[in-house]
């Protein structure tokens, strides 16, 4: 198992220490090991041995168990789950039973990446006039890495010879889809769409859209004395609306959470990930009982202990002059290494444990009991930046009891819970349901979204307007007499 020695002392990390474990906290076990393998090979100062020990504790251990300390129970209490290190090895063992398990129907093992114009085109399809879809096709391929209009809406309307306003009704479509406010043609646009959006079903500063409209520069460079004047409040009540507009709008819609992976880092390189390794595992310690403490192992990629090699620091002592430098360098990124990947396990065990303890009942019994959370929120309670969290949910999946493999940025789906509880209402319905009707039944589970929501989470999972689908009753009759006439 990949050990690193323990460093427990609360300093400041350096610019370089942090910077090191940022880039390995963003990447998947597999990403890792394919890390560190590169620095075996290019860095004499570091070594791996062949000896199992825990991660975390350090302990000698034998046989391909994990370690007897760290992932026994800490606390009675259910709700509490068991986390710790574990190796590849260790963990592909303990896995191995679970994968012969046969899935549940309807499910799926692993994740579908999509790029933004498809995410967005999916949304949009059932409310797009099929003449209006080259239009689409134009703007969705013309959006900056930002999710903003490359190309103003007078060159579309140009060359496809239609009025402006059509073109302008295709963008308001677009731009109410997930993430809202993509294909707006400015930062300043995207955010008072976005406020649009959020005063369906929130409370919002009523200076909020004169602030974006008219202060936007105010805004951009934090000059709130001017804020202030301009919308006649005070420095500390204009510094409360940015505060609003900061925390719940973002003037670059594609950088926003949308989907199960991050639009700019799909341009620069697609992400064909099947997620067939997960990076966490999580079980239950007694899988004959309900109410049984959660196990989550965290995999590390490589079998051994990682270490500084000892010979090599002893040789630095007699290095030639012309290796002296060298060789120092080797051993501070060596050194560097091993306490930032040390970081890293540290970071992404107090993530798990936090999520394991707020998303029990998703894990155990599926998408409708998702408990929406942030990763700022996270990031507040964990005391850590909110980059820190997206870091650590970036590109990692996580393997649930019942075998299926998600991208752990699901945990994170504010809206997975409602889209669960639309399709179990259209499930069963007898006869098509409006949105309108879809809203008021969403109420009485006290989802209040606006009707406008409904049908694009309606449109997310692939499901039809209530003109275009069916009555269930008719199915259960066709399908009843096809089974007598069988």
């Amino acid at each position: 198992m990949l050990t690193q020695r323990q460093f427990h002392e609360h300093r400041p990390l350096t610019t370089a220490h942090l910077a090191q474990t940022m880039t390995l906290l963003s990447l998947s076990a597999i990403e890792l090991r394919q890390k560190i393998e590169s620095a075996l090979a290019s860095n004499p100062a570091l070594e791996l041995l062949e000896e199992r020990r825990c991660p975390t504790c350090l302990r000698r251990l034998s046989g391909n168990a994990p370690c007897p300390v760290c992932s026994r129970p800490q606390t009675i209490a259910v709700d509490q789950p068991i986390v710790f290190v574990s190796s590849r090895e260790d963990f592909q063992t303990h896995t191995s039973t679970r994968e012969t398990e046969t899935p549940e129907v309807g499910v799926p093992i692993a994740a579908n990446p999509d790029d933004l114009p498809g995410f967005v085109l999916r949304q949009i399809a059932p409310e797009l006039d099929p003449a209006d879809r080259p239009l689409a096709a134009h703007i969705l391929t013309s959006l900056s890495e930002d999710g903003l209009l490359g190309v103003p809406m007078a060159e579309i309307a140009r060359y496809h010879h239609v009025p402006l306003d059509r073109v302008q009704n295709v963008i308001s479509l677009i731009q109410h889809a997930e993430p809202v406010g993509v294909a707006s043609p400015s930062p300043q646009e995207a955010l008072l769409v976005q406020l649009e959006v959020l005063a369906e079903n929130h409370s919002v500063p009523p200076l909020a859209y004169k602030a974006i409209r008219e202060g936007m520069d105010f805004l951009s460079r934090h000059r709130y004395n001017e804020l202030g004047s301009l919308l006649g409040i005070s420095t500390a009540q204009a510094r409360e609306i940015a505060r609003f507009i900061t925390k719940n709008l973002n003037p670059f819609p594609a950088r926003a959470h949308w989907g199960d992976i991050n639009y700019t880092s799909q341009k620069a390189e697609p992400n064909t990930q099947a997620y067939s390794y997960p990076d966490v595992v999580i079980s239950k310690l007694n899988s004959e009982t309900e109410e049984s403490p959660l196990v989550v192992e965290v995999a590390i990629p490589l079998s051994g202990t990682l270490r500084i090699n000892p010979l090599f620091r002893e040789a630095i002592r007699q290095a030639p002059p012309d290796k002296t430098e060298q060789w120092k360098s080797d051993l501070e990124q060596a050194t560097l290494l091993v306490k930032c990947l040390q970081q890293r396990n540290h970071t992404i065990v107090r993530l798990m444990r936090r999520l394991t303890v707020m998303q029990r009942q998703f894990i155990l019994h599926g998408d409708a009991y998702l408990q929406p959370v942030t990763r700022a929120a996270l990031s507040k309670e964990l005391e850590v930046h909110e980059s820190t969290i997206s870091r650590a949910v970036s590109t990692k999946s996580v393997q649930l009891p019942n075998g299926h493999i998600i991208p752990l940025a699901n945990f994170f789906d504010r809206s997975l819970h409602i889209r669960t509880a639309i399709k179990e209402i259209i499930e069963k319905e007898k006869e098509p349901l409006s949105d309108t009707q879809i809203c008021k039944l969403l109420e009485k589970r006290d989802y209040f979204v606006a009707r406008r929501t409904v049908a694009k989470y309606r449109s997310m999972e692939g499901i039809l307007p209530a003109h275009l689908r069916k009555p269930n009753h008719n199915r259960r009759n066709r399908t009843h007499k096809t089974s007598q006439t069988l």
